[in-house]
């Protein structure tokens, strides 16, 4: 398996535990533990500290994305330089894209630098608040990369029924249910 391969592998694996990530982050914010629901699952599950594991997938996304981004430079069929990482726009593949990618990248570097306790002390809520709410586009961010990306870099015009990109799309549609449905709560907590 060449690195770009390798990386390529990695990416999809980060779409994956980022897609959970978000999903357990909604959980955290909806009350969970008094739904009817949540206390019929099984004492084992109903015994999971949901929030630790948000934060432990939080930074395995975190290193697998790094480690996806640091893989690409190091195959020299790829062509990218490291400052293209992280100054895309004169990538030698799909920089607008390649862009979306190193967005979604600080962004999550924010989020999890904000989520340590010892900077989230020193902020207000809100202000924590609407930095975690950066999540989301950052979740719009790195499946429309994972999706358009050409995994190869031949700049190949993209394949919706290819394996990686169908990975990609049902992490997509699991996503914009959950942001309907989490949209849903919100406005219903609001009205009463």
């Amino acid at each position: 398996m060449q690195t770009i391969e390798l990386s390529g592998t990695i990416g999809l694996i980060a779409t994956a535990i980022l897609t959970l990530n978000v999903l357990l982050g909604m959980m955290l914010s909806t009350a969970y533990k008094s739904k009817k629901w949540w206390q019929k699952l099984p004492v084992k599950i109903v015994s999971i500290n949901i929030n630790d594991l948000h934060n432990y997938t939080g930074y395995i996304a975190l290193a697998t994305v790094l480690l996806h981004a640091v893989l690409i430079p190091i195959d020299p069929s790829s062509k990218f330089r490291w400052m293209d990482i992280l100054y895309p726009f004169h990538a030698p593949h799909q920089s607008n894209i390649v862009l979306l990618g190193s967005l979604s990248l600080f962004a999550l570097i924010i989020v999890m630098i904000t989520t340590q306790k010892i900077i989230k002390r020193k902020m207000s809520f809100r202000l924590w608040k609407n930095i975690h709410l950066v999540s989301y586009a950052t979740c719009i961010l790195f499946i429309v990369h994972g999706l358009l990306m050409d995994p190869e870099l031949k700049d190949r015009p993209t394949d919706w029924l290819d394996a990686e990109k169908i990975l990609s799309e049902i992490c997509g549609i699991i996503l914009i249910a959950a942001f309907a449905i989490r949209y849903k709560f919100h406005l219903s907590s609001k009205t009463k």
